[in-house]
């Protein structure tokens, strides 16, 4: 028996045969040709056809784990149609008179090294993104119409290897989701031989198209908790660990892969195969256990009741609050309505997104986080500046106060759509009570023109998100201006220790259990209530049980987690004296 230790992405655990995720590659060879623009066509065939696979993947991804986890393809998309990109693509075809899978090939190559050579930690996970897309390019061009890969034990021979076109310098490694019924060497995975699969890494594209009834869990030698693909994994959930010098001779044999501790342990004797299996029993039962709670209050053992919510980021995700049993909606967050588009979505557009939502909560709360565009987040349309520090940039309410017309399209958008429902609206980004002010004017000015047009609207809500030092500090006079508060927990964990939360390594000093991040929440719950403001937390910090008792005696009103964490936080809740 051997046991090696990882980081953990998601507690569950699971039991099974190891197989690797072995890539299929393709060597990329330079190619003279003669017509530089029938080569163009050729490629801009292929792109269409990469954006159609895209746009599948797109779909089944906001089918299994949401919009808001989805949006890693749309980001795919806009990478795939940047003209920088395909400026490059172009002129080495009619430059150097190459076919356009060298081109694709080099391109992306180049713009993968300097995405990683670059300071900012956003930007160096998008050397992965780039990698991505030129391989699927690479795939359609070679003629294999979408990008294949196989699940292999090590009966079928060495490690997969990367090959080099002599004199270049590039590496192409074609990736894809493991076509699971397929045979490679000895080793067929029968429909009821589900794996743990291992891999070196896995790129959100593969892991969005397994079928998830053939993985038990994930585990693979890099990759970050933060990164697209772990969190795929959370919202499958598929436990997963990363982290773990994997070795090919393990394939095959049974594995543990025990996500509440980030353990792995390789060819287990029998007495902690029984051990394990009565863990993963117990978490079974507990799973069916929780579904009880389904139709009960949140409230704590001595009648404190706190309104436990729910996170999403489009429609679709409405279905999974409630069959979790959602109280509400704490956070929907409307700029995927942005990031899913071309263009600026129209009034019309987001009017009926908002109805819908409304509706289908049929009287629930309903809180809708106005446009929060910029950092991480990008659409080429906005048309935004590259900036060194884009978390501390030109983002959130700072875009809206500046572009007005923007704002006043959206606020219209959710004044129509409170007529159907119970919606509320909060400001991300907050720092001042000027920008709450300035922001309350903009809305009464909506509410205005509505009235002029005869256009029902109900009087909503309105509330702040606090997420950075500044809002913390001057949280009670924020307060007298609004009717509550949402702490963000992400971003006020990332402001308050000044660590970038998506640079993996930063991982191990990334703390949101850190004294100053309590206090501050405290503060705010604190002051909230002093001016008169119901005070929530949407930050994934909300779903964090082991805190859940702190939150109740500090005061707070409202959780909002991700659905699935809903049924274990009433748990937690109703545990509590």
């Amino acid at each position: 028996m051997e046991q090696y230790q990882g980081k953990t992405i998601f507690n569950k655990i699971a039991i099974g045969k190891v197989f690797f995720y072995q890539k299929k590659e393709t060597q990329v060879k330079r190619r003279h040709i003669e017509d530089a623009e029938a080569e163009i066509v050729r490629f801009d065939a292929a792109q269409k056809t990469a954006l159609a696979q895209l746009d599948q993947i797109y779909e089944k991804a906001l089918q299994e784990v949401g919009a808001d986890n989805a949006a890693v393809f749309a980001v795919h998309k806009m990478m795939m149609e940047d003209e920088d990109y395909l400026d490059s693509i172009y002129n080495m075809i009619r430059r150097e008179l190459i076919n356009a899978e060298y081109a694709v090939a080099a391109t992306g190559d180049n713009f993968a090294k300097m995405f990683a050579q670059m300071d900012d930690a956003y930007m160096q996970a998008r050397a992965a993104d780039v990698r991505d897309i030129s391989e699927r390019l690479v795939a359609v061009l070679s003629g294999s119409g979408t990008i294949a890969g196989t699940l292999a034990g090590s009966q079928t021979g060495s490690a997969a290897g990367t090959e080099t076109v002599a004199g270049t310098g590039i590496v192409t490694e074609i990736n894809a989701a493991p076509d699971i019924g397929s045979r490679t060497g000895t080793d067929t995975l029968a429909p009821d031989e589900p794996v743990i699969l291992m891999a070196d890494d896995l790129a959100p594209s593969e892991t969005v198209q397994m079928d998830k009834s053939r993985i038990l869990a994930f585990v693979t030698r890099r990759g970050s908790s933060n990164s697209h693909t772990a969190i795929l994994a959370r919202s499958m959930n598929i436990p997963a660990v990363i982290g773990i010098d994997i070795r090919e001779e393990w394939a095959g044999k049974t594995a543990i892969v025990d996500g509440y501790t980030g353990t792995v342990i390789i060819d287990p004797d029998a007495a902690t195969l029984e051990q394990m299996s009565a863990k993963m029993s117990d978490d079974e039962r507990r799973q069916q256990l929780l579904k009880e709670l389904r139709g009960k209050e949140t409230i704590t053992r001595s009648g404190r009741k706190i309104h436990l919510y729910a996170n999403i980021g489009s429609v679709s995700d409405v279905a999974q609050v409630l069959e979790n049993d959602g109280e509400g909606i704490g956070l929907f967050r409307s700029e995927f309505l942005y990031l899913e588009s071309d263009t600026f979505p129209t009034e019309e557009e987001q009017f009926k997104a908002y109805k819908m939502v409304a509706q289908n909560m049929a009287g629930k709360k309903v809180i809708v986080r106005t446009l929060d565009i910029g950092a991480d987040k990008q659409a080429d349309y906005f048309h935004l500046e590259k900036e060194d520090n884009p978390a501390m940039g030109y983002r959130a309410i700072r875009i809206c106060l500046d572009q007005q017309e923007i704002f006043r399209t959206q606020l219209r958008a959710l004044l129509r759509a409170s007529a159907f429902g119970n919606i509320s609206i909060m400001f991300p980004m907050i720092i001042s009570v000027q920008e709450v002010l300035e922001s309350k004017r903009i809305l009464e000015e909506v509410k205005a023109e509505l009235r002029e047009q005869d256009i029902p609207y109900k009087d909503v809500e309105i509330g702040i998100m606090i997420e950075t030092p500044a809002a913390v500090w001057i949280s009670e006079e924020l307060a007298k201006e609004v009717d509550f508060f949402s702490i963000g927990t992400n971003d006020l964990t990332q402001y308050t220790l000044a660590i970038d939360r998506q640079n993996p390594k930063l991982d191990s000093i990334y703390d949101p259990h850190h004294p100053a991040v309590l206090r501050s929440i405290r503060m705010v719950i604190e002051n909230g209530h002093r001016g008169g403001a119901w005070v929530g937390i949407c930050g994934e910090l909300g779903a964090d049980t082991s805190l859940t008792e702190t939150f109740v005696e500090m005061g707070i009103d409202e959780l909002s987690v991700s659905p699935s964490f809903i049924l274990p936080v009433r748990e937690a809740v109703r545990k509590l004296s």
